[in-house]
Formats: structure tokens, sequence, C-alpha cells
């Protein structure tokens, strides 16, 4: 609209140079050319009047569009960050924490499932996996096709060994000989435990059971469950318990630890959380798994018989 009146005034004073009854009839016009170039004038301020706001308009709506990319930059930070968390969770969830009632579960579940079952353990005494298993084998279904190997690795406990030991008045951890003995007849009334399930299970046809006890020189840390190729479950004994008791050192079971100031240091890890691996969770979970089934392999093949363990320290005592 403003370039069509200027354009029109041009034109005007154009023709108004050249067509004298047109320049005559503006000549006595001043107040007329002055009111043209006042409206001029303000459509022009009104046009910068608009620019101006639309200018402004725009740069508050840039504001808010940047306040609300900041804003959004800020929640994809948060987000990211807790995705990142939970991955980090998932992976850990992946080695999720149980308890040996957990454990226990796991165990009938592959039992039920039938077919062939292979159960390994290394652990203190075979305690906490010996009386579990031993009540859910007295109940789980009839399966005559049922095969269940179980394989459970302990401390030698005929060789001397300082944990579990003995500490004496100087603070200091020793062997326990009778400490050591009574440990080892717990592991062979466990073993003896679990044999007598065979017999029951063929008779009640719940399928065969295979029992073997090993045991090498070492001293009792790691706890560690295997069910087939499926599931390992790893944890520590991490309570310590001082106790005054009957063992010492050099004196028979019965005789003297608390005379000599002496305390029993023993290994407690009937409730300790367990990390599990499952192999269909992800890649890391099965490199887990395979080496932890190497390294009880190998700690099983080397290791002695705890028949021959148990006849070798007979043979000492007499």
């Amino acid at each position: 609209m403003t370039k069509a009146l200027l354009l029109v005034i041009f034109l005007i004073g154009l023709i108004a140079q050249f067509v004298k009854p047109v320049g005559d009839a503006l000549e006595g016009k001043a107040y007329l050319g002055g009111a043209l170039l006042s409206l001029v004038g303000y459509v022009l301020y009104a046009e910068v009047q608009r620019l101006n706001t639309a200018h402004e308009v725009q740069r508050e709506e840039t504001g808010v569009l940047h306040a609300v990319a900041r804003r959004l930059e800020e929640e994809l930070q948060r987000l990211s960050e807790g995705v990142r968390h939970l991955d980090e969770g998932r992976l850990l969830g992946a080695r999720e924490l149980v308890t040996p009632d957990d454990l226990k579960a796991e165990f009938e579940k592959a039992l039920e499932a039938g077919g062939d079952v292979r159960l390994s353990a290394m652990g203190f005494t075979g305690e906490t996996f010996a009386r579990p298993l031993e009540r859910i084998l007295e109940s789980i279904p009839e399966n005559p096709q049922r095969t269940l190997r179980i394989r459970v690795l302990v401390p030698d406990f005929t060789q001397s060994i300082e944990v579990p030991g003995l500490v004496g008045a100087d603070g200091k951890v020793t062997d326990a000989p009778a400490f050591r003995m009574s440990l080892a007849r717990q592991i062979e009334g466990h073993e003896a435990l679990l044999k007598r399930q065979a017999v029951r299970m063929r008779h009640k046809r719940q399928g065969d059971l295979d029992v073997q006890f090993r045991a090498m020189h070492m001293s009792p840390s790691l706890k560690l469950y295997l069910i087939n190729d499926d599931q390992v479950f790893e944890g520590i004994y991490d309570k310590i318990e001082l106790r005054h008791g009957e063992y010492d050192s050099g004196s028979p079971a019965g005789e003297g630890d608390e005379a000599s100031g002496g305390q029993i240091l023993d290994l407690l890890g009937y409730d300790s959380l367990l990390t599990r691996w499952r192999w269909d969770e992800d890649q890391r979970s099965r490199d887990v798994i395979a080496r932890r089934q190497r390294l009880f392999d190998t700690f099983w093949d080397v290791a002695h018989e705890l028949s021959e363990i148990s006849a070798r320290s007979g043979a000492r005592a007499s």
C-alpha cells in the first residue's frame, strides 16, 4: 500500500512538470501535499511499528523456544542418565542377589522338571546344601526317568589349617585339630545323609541318584552352586564368629581352650546372600557361568575322594 501511494505521488508530480494545467492545479494545493506527506509518514510509521512489534514477538517466541529446548535437553540428559542406571541395574539385576531360600526353590524347580539333573556345590561342610536338598528329595514327584548327579567339594579338614582355627592368647590364629576333626565328621554325616536318599528314591520311583563328595586342602571362603549348565550361584562366608568352645590346638575335645585363653575362629554363611547368574540373560552371564564351571571342574578333578581321605586319616590315627 505504501509503495502504491508513493508511486502515485511521484507520477502526479512528474505529470505536473510537463502538463501545465496539472501543474497549475497543484500549485495552489500546498496543504494537500502536506496532507499527503503526513499520510505517507503515518503509513510508514505504522509499518515500522508493525515490524518492531513482529520482531519483538519473534524474539520472545525465540526465547521461549530456547527455554523449551533447554528444558528438553535437561530432561533428555536426565532420562539418559536414568536409562544408563537402569542398564547398569539390569546388568547387576542379571546378577541379582538371592537368599538360600531362593536357591532351594531353584533346586526344587530343576528336580520337578525331571530328566538329567546335575547339582554341584563347593562350600564349608556342605550342610546348607545337603540338609535342604534332603528334604526336597523326600517329596519330589515320581519320575523313574529322572537322573540326579550330586557333586560336593569341601576342604580337607584332615590336614592342618588356620581358617577355621584357634586364636590364642597372643591374638594369632593357629590350627585347631580337634575342631577340624569335628568338621570332618560333619561332612561325612552330610554325605551319608544324601546317599541314603538314593535307596529311597529308587524305592519310591523318583529316579536314580548318584552322590559324590570330594575334598582338597583349602580354606573355605567361596560358596559356589551350579544347576546344570543354566545357573550359577556364588557368595562368600561373610560372617566370622569368635567363640569359646571345647577345642584348642593341642587338647582333645572337651579340654582347655578357655583355660588357655583361646577362641575358635569360625566362618558362617548360612544366611549369606548369593549372586545369581543365568545363562539366558546376556553374554557376560554366559561367560561367568562357563568360567565357574571350569573352576569347579578343575578343582573337582584334582580333589580326593572323601572315602580315601577318611581312610588315610584313620590310618594316621591308628
